[in-house]
């Protein structure tokens, strides 16, 4: 009879503890505090970008400000590379991953391995494209940074206001431009390239802005992995092939500030030299080196996403996921990854231009007077 107790007795507390197993558990392995404590893995692409380290250490910081232990890795943009760091973060037990991808369409399997483990996946600015398996996309309104891009471009050239309005005594032209395209792997680089055709269409139509090389096509401009130095050696081709005859470039539309310093060493290589007669070139990213290059008139304007935002937008929903909480978000309709509309947070952007530069950039806190003059 007492043997038979302590059966029941063991027995007992064997399911009391299963219970209590069962009824700990959440999303991804995490538990009902909100997965606090728990490990949330942060893929980024590359190191090459300063942009990027930026926002891995926003990630970063924030999460483990909030409590979360964090795998941060960059992949170099080597493809093979980020879906092995993404396997050993689902290993490694993660509760959450947020993710800037190299190439969105790569990921299909370790996406699904994810959901296999429960994992809640966040798109961090670069929309994964081809995969039922993305939760939610964090980034910022791309077609409109586009739009930017191409207003930058033509208040340089005395056509429009920084908004866009166009300008009484605008010059007539016409202008000879140039236009360079981001990664063709990237999803915002479509969005980007979109926008900013959307917009100078028109003066294109009008004969007021002329592509004198003909490649206006946007695989004809797409820089693979935004790559400076391809946009360099494209930007020499170009100078070469269209404008022996002595005629000049006038503005160039790029869309990344690392693409924009590499066509400034091929229009310096070639003999173009700042002040009267220097094109018009945009940016965007607002990257240290390019703000000074806007300072010292070698570029003309970057667009400015505040990465910190970003981070936290990233951070909050993977928060609320946790929780088992639906996250905040702004579009539901334009951001169809080919599988899915993934529900996204987009945030604002700002043109920056040398007379703007303080205003925007320092009494903000993103850079510090000494750091641009320095």
């Amino acid at each position: 009879m007492k043997i038979k107790k302590i059966l029941i007795a063991t027995v007992a507390l064997g399911a009391m503890v299963a219970l209590s197993a069962c009824s700990g558990a959440g999303a991804g392995g995490g538990s009902t505090d909100g997965g606090k404590g728990g490990l949330i893995g942060v893929a980024m692409p590359t190191k090459s970008s300063e942009r990027w380290i930026n926002d891995g250490n926003s990630v970063k910081a924030g999460l483990e400000k909030a409590g979360y232990k964090v795998d941060l890795q960059y992949a170099e943009d080597d493809i093979p590379t980020q879906v092995s760091q993404l396997e050993n973060m689902i290993t490694k037990g993660a509760e959450a991953l947020i993710i800037a991808s190299i190439d969105g369409t790569t990921l299909t399997q370790v996406l699904q391995d994810a959901k296999d483990a429960d994992i809640p996946v966040i798109a961090y600015d670069r929309l994964i494209r081809d995969s039922k398996n993305v939760d939610y996309y964090a980034s910022f309104d791309n077609y409109k940074v586009g739009v930017q891009q191409a207003n930058s471009v033509l208040n340089g050239l005395g056509l429009v206001d920084l908004d866009g309005k166009k300008k009484s005594d605008a010059p007539k032209g016409p202008f000879n431009i140039e236009m360079f395209a981001g990664s063709p792997d990237d999803n915002n680089a479509t969005f980007f390239w979109n926008g900013a055709q959307d917009t100078l269409k028109p003066y294109i139509d009008d004969k007021t802005l002329v592509v004198k090389s003909g490649q206006t096509d946007f695989q004809q401009a797409a820089t693979l992995r935004w790559d400076g130095e391809v946009a360099q050696s494209r930007m020499e081709d170009i100078l070469t092939k269209s404008y022996s005859d002595g005629s000049k470039v006038n503005a160039v539309l790029s869309p990344y500030d690392g693409l924009s310093r590499g066509i400034i060493s091929a229009l310096t290589d070639a003999g173009y030299s700042t002040g009267e007669g220097w094109p018009v070139i945009s940016g965007q990213d607002a990257e240290l080196d390019s703000v000074k290059a806007i300072n010292n008139g070698e570029q003309y304007a970057t667009i400015f996403k505040d990465t910190r935002k970003l981070a936290d937008v990233a951070i909050s929903m993977a928060e609320a996921l946790l929780k088992g909480d639906k996250p905040e978000v702004n579009n539901t309709k334009d951001y169809d990854n080919g599988k899915k509309v993934v529900p996204s947070y987009l945030l604002e952007s700002q043109i920056v231009v040398k007379d703007n530069i303080n205003d925007v950039l320092v009494k903000s806190g993103y850079w510090t007077e000494a750091e641009i003059n320095g």
